[in-house]
């Protein structure tokens, strides 16, 4: 019988619909059925393509015996959060604050007033390596809550009471300058992997936004170390295993510091933020690596990602089932020196497995290798790659897929839109560029509605019942800014710059601060405030790019003063925790620049439009259009007249404008940073 998620949307608490645990999504009545019975409140936090949260389902939660002990003694709810990130952060904070560590799945006991008291991630079916089995936990709570209510409710307090008390820390009055920029490039180069590319060590995660601001950086400061750094990172991810070399995308992370073994499952973001870095990497350098590796992730994320409503799916499985029907990690992907002669013969076997890395003892489980590419089988031929690399494709293509989790998060595609807008203008693929319109028009028709204020997540073309947060603002209007450059069409530039008054409105404190939820919103116990960035940019310096970048199109004092505000967060943790702030010194970088504000009165698509795109300048916004309605959609064209009857560029920044020209190497120049 299923139980109350089957009514939902999100396709990891549908996996939980038919458990005998009788789930309920978070929600005021299971709160209030927890005051009812005088039970706590069992949270289940997970996502959709978490490995470890399969497990803990299966041995756990597809348990009879286990779910009738926790459905007499518990309210359990099970929260996705992916859709719910406000909950997670919240209670993830507590988790990390009561034990020094956190992850999915994460198991923690509330009162019915939704106060946290006792914590957990993975709990095992039996006792192992000193952690109490799941059951054993069941237990001692509800001894606990039976016997020792009164010590229940003084952590819970206790908790709740510190949580409370944990205020940001601003950077003071005023923006991060050079001499934070500067600390931030030393603290980066004392913690790169000269040998093996990337920061820290294993397991190690793709930097994307670190290697945003370094390729800002060089181009601002000409600085040498910053662009090695950058492209050597970039190098040794696309020749690694965390990147697929047969149907391009990346994994997301690495298990080791040599990007060898990665962690299988293909996250949305990732793949988006990783095709824009490769796309700016070639715009910087003309690598044709970097083209092929910002191609081929765009076309993976159309290929297996978009949805039949024309937005992308969030992530694809890590597991699928491997040729004896078992599901393991991995099995989609990985390679041995006999699967390859199955299905290449004796030559090219040995041929792949020498530029693929295939070896007879494995690089990863029972004598299997993750294909990469190590470099030293001596020049190739690529024709025989190319033959080699469709053929085994093919036939991997016969293996079980790994499962979709098919909901579409505002957020993330914003970060798609804005790397398949750049990734086609620069390699001239309209057809990318559509496909970013597309996955535009489906969070303007679904996730903005009616209600005029954007949901989290939509499946099937179907709207959640979640708001959407700070970072859903910022990304989706970041991609609607990039939309507006590459297309001219003014009215992505309307709608964020509707999206960031929002962001004014309802997310935006004293003394430029942010929340990460607006102030109409549930009221948790605590609200949300995170500006360090991790996978994705934070909320915080989402909204701060975006806000400069508009601010840029418009004049706007507003949007200036607080994309300003947002990022004197950036002055205070750039110089100390560099690499958790990536996206937040890339628009410091734009900030530095100006950001310059570049106005073409000639055609969208004409050479210097495409000059204008290609333009290195950190955070340069850039708006096209030709004849009298161009001034209506942009407010960088008005009165910007052809130059002799020619297509005309007009740069400006701080108020400062050049000569307008009609030459695209002199716009270029203007624009090398």
């Amino acid at each position: 019988m299923a139980n109350r998620l089957a009514q939902t949307t999100s396709p990891y608490l549908l996996q939980h619909a038919d458990n005998p645990v009788d789930w309920w999504p978070w929600s005021p009545e299971a709160f209030e059925e927890a005051r009812k019975r005088d039970v706590p409140v069992l949270l289940s936090v997970g996502y959709a393509s978490c490995h470890w949260c399969h497990v803990m389902a299966h041995e756990s939660f597809e348990d009879e015996t286990v779910a009738a002990y926790l459905n007499a003694h518990f309210v359990p709810v099970k929260v996705d959060r992916e859709e719910r990130p406000d909950v997670d952060a919240v209670y993830m904070e507590a988790v990390q604050a009561a034990t020094g560590h956190g992850g999915w799945p994460m198991t923690v006991f509330l009162t019915p007033d939704a106060e946290p008291f006792y914590f957990g991630t993975y709990f095992p079916p039996e006792p192992r390596h000193g952690s109490p089995s799941f059951q054993q936990v069941l237990e001692g709570v509800t001894a606990a809550w039976t016997d020792r209510r009164d010590e229940v409710a003084e952590v819970a307090g206790r908790i709740v009471a510190d949580l409370a008390g944990r205020s940001l820390v601003h950077g003071g009055d005023g923006v991060p300058g050079e001499s934070e920029v500067a600390q931030a490039l030393l603290g980066l180069t004392r913690e790169y992997d000269e040998q093996h590319g990337g920061f820290g060590g294993a397991p190690k995660f793709p930097p994307a936004m670190v290697v945003e601001f370094l390729l800002r950086h060089y181009a601002r400061t000409g600085a040498e170390g910053a662009l090695q750094m950058a492209a050597d990172t970039c190098t040794a991810m696309a020749r690694g295993g965390i990147y697929d070399q047969l149907g391009g995308g990346f994994a997301r992370y690495s298990v080791d510091r040599e990007w060898i073994v990665p962690h299988f499952e293909k996250m949305l973001y990732d793949n988006a933020l990783l095709c824009r870095v490769y796309a700016h990497l070639w715009r910087t350098t003309g690598s044709d690596e970097a083209r092929r590796i910002a191609l081929e992730t765009a076309d993976f994320m159309v290929r297996e990602l978009r949805t039949a409503e024309g937005g992308f799916a969030s992530a694809l499985d890590a597991d699928s089932e491997d040729a004896d029907g078992k599901h393991v990690e991995g099995a989609y992907y990985v390679w041995t020196p006999e699967q390859l002669r199955d299905v290449l013969g004796e030559d090219d076997a040995a041929f792949a497995a020498a530029y693929f890395g295939v070896t007879e003892d494995g690089t990863f489980e029972e004598g299997a290798s993750v294909l990469r590419l190590p470099g030293d089988a001596g020049p190739v031929d690529a024709a025989r790659v190319a033959g080699v690399r469709a053929r085994l494709l093919a036939a991997r293509d016969e293996r079980p897929h790994p499962g979709r989790d098919d909901k579409v998060v505002a957020a993330w595609n914003g970060l798609a839109i804005a790397a398949l807008a750049e990734t086609g203008a620069y390699f001239d693929r309209p057809d990318l560029v559509e496909r970013a319109t597309e996955a535009a028009d489906l969070l303007v028709r679904v996730h903005l509605g009616e209600v005029a204020r954007l949901t989290r997540t939509s499946k099937d073309g179907r709207a959640g019942d979640n708001a959407g947060v700070l970072e859903d603002y910022g990304d989706v209007a970041e991609g609607f800014l990039a939309l507006a450059a590459v297309t001219g069409e003014g009215a992505w530039l309307e709608f964020a710059g509707f999206l960031l008054d929002i962001v004014l409105e309802q997310f935006t404190g004293e003394g430029g601060q942010l929340y990460d939820t607006a102030h109409d919103a549930e009221q948790l116990i605590r609200r949300p405030q995170d500006p360090t960035d991790s996978a994705t940019p934070s909320g915080w310096t989402a909204a701060a790019g975006a806000l400069l970048s508009y601010a840029a199109y418009t004049g706007s004092e507003a949007h200036r003063t607080a994309a300003e505000g947002a990022l004197g967060v950036v002055k205070a943790l750039g110089p100390r925790v560099p690499r958790f702030v990536g996206w937040g010194l890339a628009v410091a970088e734009a900030l530095l620049d100006g950001p310059r504000e570049v106005g073409v009165a000639g055609p969208v698509g004409g050479e210097l439009h495409r000059t204008a795109l290609l333009g290195r300048a950190p955070g340069a916004v850039v708006a096209a259009g030709e004849g009298p309605g161009a001034g209506a959609e942009f407010p960088l064209l008005v009165d910007r007249p052809l130059l002799g009857g020619e297509p005309t560029a007009y740069v400006c920044r701080h108020f400062v404008c050049d000569a307008p020209t009609t030459d695209a190497g002199e716009l270029a120049a203007k624009l090398g940073g």
